[in-house]
C-alpha cells in the first residue's frame, strides 16, 4: 500500500464515509439505517475488520454529537462487535474510534476482531498499524459472504431493525 498516496487521500479528497453513504464509494455494507452505517474495510489488517459511523457528517466523537446519538452509535457499535465475533473466532474485540480534523475526519469507530493464536508482539495497536505488515488482500466475493455473514448475525442480534446485507 503507498501510505503517502493513502494519507493524501484522507487529507485532501472527499470524505470517505460521505462518498459510501451517497454511493460512490462502494463497501460491503454490514448494516444501514438512517441513522448510522456499518461496512467491511477497504484496508483491513485483521479479518473481518468493521467500521461503524453515522450518516451524517459529524468530526468530534462527542462534542458533534448529544447524548442520546452518542449513546445509539454506542449500542449499534456493540451489536455490530457481537455480530462480529460470532461469525469469526475472536480473542479480543478491539473498538476504538481514530481519525482527526487532519484526515479521515468523519467521526467513526473501528471494530476489529483479534483472531486467536496471533503473537503477542503482534496485537494490539500493531495488530491494527499497516505499516507493520500491511493489509490483508480479500477477495470481493469473500468479502460480500463475509459482509452477509455479519449482516445475518446482527439481524439476529437486533432483530432485523435496520438494513442488513452486503451491498
Amino acid at each position: 500500500m503507498d501510505l503517502a498516496a493513502y494519507a493524501a487521500r484522507a487529507q485532501a479528497g472527499p470524505c470517505f464515509i460521505c462518498e459510501l453513504v451517497a454511493g460512490r464509494n462502494p463497501h460491503p455494507v454490514v448494516y444501514r439505517d438512517d441513522f448510522a452505517i456499518a461496512f467491511l474495510n477497504r484496508y483491513p489488517t485483521l479479518p473481518g475488520y468493521v467500521l461503524v459511523a453515522p450518516i451524517e457528517h459529524v468530526e468530534d466523537v462527542v462534542a458533534d454529537l448529544d447524548e442520546a446519538a452518542y449513546l445509539r452509535l454506542q449500542s449499534l457499535i456493540y451489536r455490530v462487535g457481537r455480530a462480529v465475533s460470532s461469525v469469526l473466532p475472536t480473542e479480543r474485540l478491539y473498538l476504538l474510534s481514530l481519525g482527526s480534523k487532519q484526515g479521515n475526519a468523519h467521526v467513526h469507530w473501528h471494530v476489529a476482531p483479534l483472531p486467536p493464536g496471533v503473537p503477542y508482539d503482534k496485537q494490539q495497536f500493531r495488530a491494527l498499524m499497516q505499516e507493520e505488515d500491511g493489509y490483508l488482500v480479500v477477495p470481493p466475493k469473500d468479502a460480500q459472504v463475509l459482509a452477509t455473514q455479519i449482516a445475518g448475525a446482527l439481524g439476529e442480534e437486533t432483530g432485523n431493525g435496520g438494513e442488513h446485507g452486503a451491498t
